[in-house]
C-alpha cells in the first residue's frame, strides 16, 4: 500500500505540497509499521526512501504522531535495546490501527478516485 500510494504522489515537477504531506502523516506512519515494528527514526528512513525525493521528513515529525496514535490505542510500544546497547522505542501497530488503516486507506482512495473525476486528469 505505501508504496503504491507514493508512487502515485511523486512527482517529477514539483515537490508535495506540504498540507498534503501532513494530512498523510498518521496513515504513512501506519502503512510502515504495517510492515512491522519500527523506531521513530527508522520509519523516518523508510519513508522518504519511498518518497523518492517527492518529500523529505524530519525526524521530529512522526514523534507528535506517533504519540497522538499511541493515545488511540492504534500503536503500542516496547523499549529494546539497539545493537549498539542503547534503547531503543519501537512501535507496534495493534489491531485497532490495522483496522484504522483500512479505513485510512479506503477514504484515501475514494478522495483520489473523486479528484480524478473531477479534474478530468488521468495517470499512467
Amino acid at each position: 500500500m505505501l508504496a503504491l500510494a507514493l508512487d502515485a504522489m511523486k512527482s517529477k515537477e514539483k515537490p508535495i505540497k506540504k498540507e498534503l504531506v501532513g494530512a498523510s502523516t498518521a496513515v504513512l506512519i501506519l502503512s510502515v509499521l504495517k510492515r512491522g515494528s519500527s523506531y521513530g527514526y527508522d520509519i523516518v528512513r523508510q519513508v522518504n526512501e519511498e518518497a523518492d525525493g517527492a518529500f523529505t521528513w524530519q525526524e521530529g515529525t512522526v514523534y507528535p504522531v506517533l504519540h497522538k496514535l499511541e493515545r488511540q490505542g492504534l500503536v503500542r510500544c516496547r523499549w529494546q535495546e539497539a545493537f549498539t546497547g542503547r534503547k531503543r522505542k519501537y512501535y507496534i501497530l495493534t489491531p485497532a490501527g490495522r483496522e484504522a488503516l483500512e479505513a485510512d486507506t479506503r477514504q484515501w482512495e475514494l478522495f483520489h478516485q473523486m479528484i480524478i473525476r473531477l479534474s478530468g486528469v488521468q495517470h499512467a
